[in-house]
């Protein structure tokens, strides 16, 4: 479907420009959100008659759009999840997850102005960036961990997920067997090896 662009949109095209795009794009984004119109010999002169107010409209979200990234750019927000010792969440952190952090701290932001392709699914720090304005971007630092004093390390710095690097014979054996078998099943199998070890045998006396 042709479509003309009521602003400006990253990856597609400049507002007044008439582009294809797939049809479910048209129907399920542009055309009900008021990014575009369909590319009719009548919407072209629709176009031209709004021009004026679209670009007005335009610049002054642009305006505001620079007033946050301003207030934004740079800032740091915690986020606490439940993790493993290699850093893996138990589950994730959403774009929905960091609308709502933003709009606890004051930032009125949708879920689809967060840039984040795929969730985060572990621990650490991670840039975000965030888009405001078809032509203003701001990024901002998420940390994520399992409780504030490891935050405070990983805002320094620190590689928590390393902790544990070096394990013990014994240790590194459980680790090897829990990634094989169910983690019950393993321990189950340490303990009764630990049992059933044989006895050290008692010196051997002269016969006296």
């Amino acid at each position: 479907m042709e479509v003309i662009l009521l602003e400006r949109i990253a990856r597609l095209g400049q507002m007044g420009q008439v582009v294809r795009v797939k049809d479910g794009f048209a129907r399920n984004f542009l055309l009900p959100r008021g990014k575009a119109l369909r590319a009719t010999a009548e919407n072209r002169t629709r176009f031209e008659t709004m021009k004026g107010e679209l670009e007005a409209r335009s610049s002054a979200l642009k305006g505001e759009a620079s007033q946050v990234a301003d207030k934004l750019n740079g800032k740091s927000f915690v986020v606490l999840r439940q993790a493993s010792e290699s850093g893996q969440l138990f589950g994730s952190v959403s774009p929905r997850d960091i609308a709502g952090i933003l709009a606890t701290a004051g930032f009125a932001l949708s879920r689809n102005q967060i840039a984040l392709n795929t969730p985060i699914k572990t621990i650490g720090r991670h840039d975000v960036s965030i888009a405001l304005h078809p032509e203003i971007e701001s990024s901002i630092i998420l940390i994520v961990a399992r409780n504030d004093e490891e935050a405070a390390r990983i805002e320094r710095g620190e590689d928590v997920t390393q902790l544990r690097q070096e394990q013990t014979p014994e240790e590194a054996a459980v680790t090897a067997a829990e990634a094989y078998f169910d983690p019950e099943a393993a321990a189950s199998i340490e303990a009764r090896e630990s049992t059933e070890a044989p006895e050290t045998p008692a010196p051997a006396g002269d016969g006296n």
